[in-house]
C-alpha cells in the first residue's frame, strides 16, 4: 500500500489513534486526543514513565496551549516563574537582560516557567491512566509498521516478549530522535551533529548567592567554554561543551565536574552534584513530518541545540497541532488529506525557520571566537534590550508566540496561506 496518501479507517475503539512514545510530547498528544473524546492507545518501550530531566523550560505560547487541557495550574504549583533572562559574557559579565513582562498585554503567561519535563509526564500519566478512553501500554516495543487498505497496523512486542498487532486509524510517532516510527517509514533525518557534546550538571548550591547579579536563566558567551546556567525548582543547572575527543569517563569524572563548577563560581566546601549527563547535540529535521496516516512529532521530527529552550516547546506544539487536526477529521469537520498535508507543511516550516534557525544562532553566538564579532554580538544584544519595541519583537519570537500567531495550532487549512509555506 503506498504511503503517500491517507489510508485510514474512522477513529473508533477498534481503530484508535495510536501514540508511540510516552514522553512529554506523546503524553500531551494523548491527553489532547482524550480531551477531544477520541480513543487513544499509548505505546511506550520503557516499562514506566522515564525520569528524564534535561528539558525544563515552558514558554508562554506552550502554557497557553496546555491551559486547554487544564494542566497549567498543577504545573505552576510545582514550577518556578522566571520573567527575565540574561545574556552574559564570561569575562565582561552582564551584557543584556530581557523581560518577558513586556508581553503582558499579549499573553497570560509573560515569563518562562521552569519545571523539569518529567513532572509534566507524571501529571499527565496520573490523569491518563484513569481515563477510560486511554490505554497505556508500557514496556511495549514497536517492531514494525505497515499501512493496509483500511489503515495502519503496528507490529508490537509486549512485556512478555510475545508479538502482537494493533490496528489504528492514525499514528503519532513521538518516540524520540531514534524514532522507530520514522525509521519504519524510511523518512530521512536531515541535518548534522555538533562535534562537541554537551554536559549538564545540577547542584543544590544557590549560585545567586555566589554571583549576586546572576539571573535565573543565563546564556554566557565565551570563545573557549561557553555556559548555560539556569534555576529550576529542585536545583541550579550548568551546561558546558565537552571537548571533541574527550571520553565519557573523563567528562563525567567527579573531579572534573567539581573543577568545572568551581570555574563558574568558587565554592570552598565543594559542590554537591545532584545529577549529570553528557549527550550528543544535533540540528536535524525529518524529511517529512507526515506520511499517509502517520505523523511525526517532537524529537522524532526535529532535534536541535538546547540553547533557547524551544525543543520541548515546539514538540508540544506539534502534539497539539496533530491532535486538533485528528479530532476535526474524526468529527467529519476536516478533509483528511488537506489537514495532514497542512500539518506537515506548517510544522516543518516552524522547525526550520524558528527552532533550527534560532537555536543555531544562539549557539553560535555563545561560542564565537572572533573578538570583533563577539563585541558586535554584545552591541546588538544591548541595542535590542534597550529598545522596548525591538525587545518585544525579540521576546515574542524566542517564546514561540510569533510562530503561533503566524500559523496557529491546528488552524484549518482554509485559514492559512499555504503557498507561503516552503
Amino acid at each position: 500500500m503506498p504511503w503517500d496518501s491517507v489510508t485510514a479507517a474512522p477513529v473508533s475503539a477498534d481503530r484508535p489513534v495510536v501514540v508511540v512514545g510516552a514522553g512529554p510530547v506523546g503524553m500531551t498528544a494523548a491527553a489532547t486526543l482524550a480531551h477531544e473524546g477520541l480513543p487513544v492507545v499509548v505505546v511506550e518501550l520503557h516499562p514506566e514513565p522515564r525520569p528524564d530531566w534535561r528539558a525544563s523550560t515552558f514558554h508562554a505560547a506552550t502554557l497557553e496551549l496546555l491551559e486547554t487541557i487544564d494542566i497549567t495550574g498543577q504545573m505552576h504549583a510545582e514550577g518556578l516563574v522566571v520573567p527575565k533572562y540574561q545574556f552574559r559574557d564570561r569575562v565582561d559579565g552582564l551584557v543584556a537582560e530581557f523581560d518577558f513582562r513586556l508581553l503582558a498585554d499579549e499573553t497570560r503567561y509573560p515569563y518562562r516557567l521552569q519545571l523539569n519535563q518529567q513532572h509534566l509526564v507524571r501529571m499527565l500519566h496520573d490523569r491518563l491512566r484513569q481515563d477510560p478512553n486511554v490505554s497505556l501500554r508500557f514496556g511495549t516495543e514497536l517492531t514494525g509498521l505497515r499501512v493496509e487498505a483500511d489503515g495502519p497496523v503496528l507490529e508490537l512486542r509486549g512485556p512478555d516478549g510475545a508479538p502482537t498487532e494493533l490496528a489504528a486509524s492514525y499514528v503519532i510517532g513521538a518516540d524520540g530522535p531514534r524514532s522507530a516510527v520514522r525509521n519504519a517509514l524510511g523518512v530521512p533525518f536531515e541535518g548534522f551533529t555538533y562535534p562537541e557534546r554537551f554536559a549538564i550538571t545540577s547542584t543544590s548550591v544557590d549560585l545567586q548567592e555566589l554571583l549576586p547579579d546572576l539571573g535565573h536563566v543565563n546564556y554566557v558567551a565565551d570563545p573557549e567554554e561557553w555556559l548555560f546556567i539556569l534555576r529550576t525548582p529542585e536545583s541550579w543547572r550548568v551546561v558546558w561543551p565537552v571537548p571533541e575527543g574527550m571520553s565519557l569517563e573523563e567528562a563525567t569524572a567527579p573531579e572534573r565536574l567539581q573543577q568545572q563548577l568551581q570555574r563558574v563560581a568558587p565554592y570552598e566546601p565543594g559542590y554537591p552534584v545532584i545529577d549529570h549527563q553528557v549527550y550528543n547535540v544535533h540540528q536535524r529535521v525529518a524529511g517529512a513530518m507526515r506520511v499517509g496516516p502517520v505523523l511525526l512529532a517532537g524529537d522524532a521530527a526535529h532535534i536541535n541545540s538546547p540553547i533557547g529552550g524551544v525543543g520541548l516547546n515546539s514538540g508540544i506544539h506539534d502534539a497539539m497541532d496533530a491532535a486538533r487536526r485528528l479530532a476535526r477529521i474524526a468529527r467529519g469537520e476536516g478533509d483528511p488529506e488537506a489537514e495532514l498535508a497542512t500539518y506537515d507543511r506548517v510544522r516543518r516550516t516552524v522547525a526550520r525557520e524558528y527552532v533550527q534557525a534560532d537555536t543555531q544562532r544562539n549557539t553560535d553566538r555563545l561560542r564565537e571566537r572572533d573578538d570583533a564579532v563577539r563585541r558586535q554580538h554584545q552591541e546588538d544584544m544591548r541595542a535590542i534590550a534597550a529598545d522596548p519595541e525591538r525587545a518585544r519583537a525579540y521576546i515574542r519570537r524566542v517564546s514561540l508566540l510569533e510562530s503561533v500567531q503566524r500559523f496557529g495550532i491546528g488552524r484549518p487549512p482554509a485559514e492559512l496561506e499555504l503557498e507561503a509555506l516552503s
